[in-house]
Parts: structure tokens; sequence; C-alpha cells
């Protein structure tokens, strides 16, 4: 089991804000030290590395991890219960699931856990930090077509016509503001897309979306997307 700490990055460009800190849990030492060289900057700092989902909320609480890489399938706790503990532990961080498909059946799973995204193990370098700078700031680590793919798969998770049933219950709770933007939440639209689509300032589509998270008993937005896809279903 390897657990380090990594030397603090300092923050550049007059962002007196502290860098985000990191713990990445993957079984692979080789994918640890890739992400671990992909993710060094001023803005992220790894603070540490676990190699099973088992113990891993215990480094992520005592690390004060703001993200956390997750890989989705390990020897002894896979991604989708090391997700729950660690949210129960540290629920104020955030965790992109990573795997090697993305059409990984599991991933639903995480997401449904409490996941905010996740990432593909050969996903481009930037685009890992991006999404790592993303999910901090609380908007989704999965692009529109991706979460589309995610989204399909989802509807065929649902196990009974209860579980739809219960999720469009739980939409009558919405405005019809705030169901136009769960909507484009299920489309995977970032805040600023959302405010372009329906004409609405930032700051007005950020209190939306809490209000929705809220009505919703979601803990994120691809929970809620997750509940919108739920509904459609027959």
């Amino acid at each position: 089991m390897s657990d380090s700490p990594d030397q603090a990055a300092s923050v550049g460009g007059g962002d007196e804000r502290p860098p985000l800190r990191v713990v990445i849990v993957d079984d692979d030492a080789l994918v640890r030290a890739g992400l671990r060289l992909m993710l060094r900057g001023p803005r992220i700092n790894v603070v540490a590395e676990h190699d099973d989902g088992f113990g891993a909320a215990e480094v992520v609480a005592r690390e004060q991890a703001d993200v956390v890489l997750m890989d989705i399938r390990m020897p002894r706790t896979d991604g989708i219960e090391a997700t729950r503990q660690v949210l129960a532990a540290r629920p104020e961080a955030k965790v992109l699931v990573l795997t090697t498909f993305d059409a990984d059946e599991l991933v639903v799973e995480a997401i449904r856990a409490g996941a905010s995204g996740f990432l593909l193990k050969d996903t481009p370098p930037p685009r890992i930090i991006s999404a790592v700078q993303a999910v901090a700031e609380g908007e989704p680590a999965l692009s529109p077509t991706v979460l589309a793919q995610v989204m399909m798969r989802a509807a065929g998770t649902v196990k009974d016509q209860g579980q739809a049933a219960d999720a469009r219950r739980r939409l009558e709770a919405l405005t019809a503001r705030e169901r136009e933007v769960a909507d484009a939440l299920a489309d995977g639209l970032a805040n600023a897309e959302i405010a372009s689509q329906l004409h609405l300032s930032l700051p007005t589509v950020k209190a939306h979306v809490s209000s929705i998270l809220a009505k919703l008993g979601a803990e994120n937005r691809v929970q809620a997307a997750l509940v919108v896809h739920d509904a459609m279903r027959r």
C-alpha cells in the first residue's frame, strides 16, 4: 500500500486560493504515477495515493482532500463502495471515478453513490486537469457525449416502474424554471451554457441548481441528471 504526500505546490498568477488537495485511489502503481505527473502544477497538489478502496476514506479524511480520483475496479473494495465511504467521511470532497471503458456499467452505480463524474484513463492530461478543477467548483466532469452514454445505460438500470414513478414525483417539487434548468443539467450543460440557453444570469443559474439539488435530495448535478432520466423511463 502506498500513502505518501506530495510536495505542496506554490500558488501563482496572483491567485491566493490554496492548491486543490487531491488523493489518487487506484490499484495500478503506473496509473497512479501517471496521474501524479499529469496533475503536478501550481493549482493542484496530489497529497496522497492509495492502492485500494479499502481504507481510502481514512486517507481522504486525514488529508482533507478536495478531490478524489477513484478507480472503479479494485481487488478488495471497489470504487462504488469506496465512494460511499469517502463521502460519508468527508462530504465536502468531490469524487471522480476512473474507468477504462466509457460503457462500464459500474460507472452509473458510482454516480448514484455520489461521484461527481468520471474520466477515462486515457483522457488527455489537460482534460484531466480541467475536470479536477471543474468538480472542485461544483461543475460536472462529463462531456455531453459521454453523459449521453452514461444516461442511456442508467435508463437500463431503473429496476422497476416504482423507481421511475419516484423520480417523476421528485421532479414535481420543481418550479417550471427549475425544471428547465434540470433538463439542461440532464443534457450535460455547464452553468454558463445553461445561462446562455435559457437567457439567465450565471448567479441565477447557480441559485436554481442549488435549489434543484436540495429539492431532489441529490448530492450533485450528475445525480440530479439521473433523476431526470429515471423519470423518462416508462
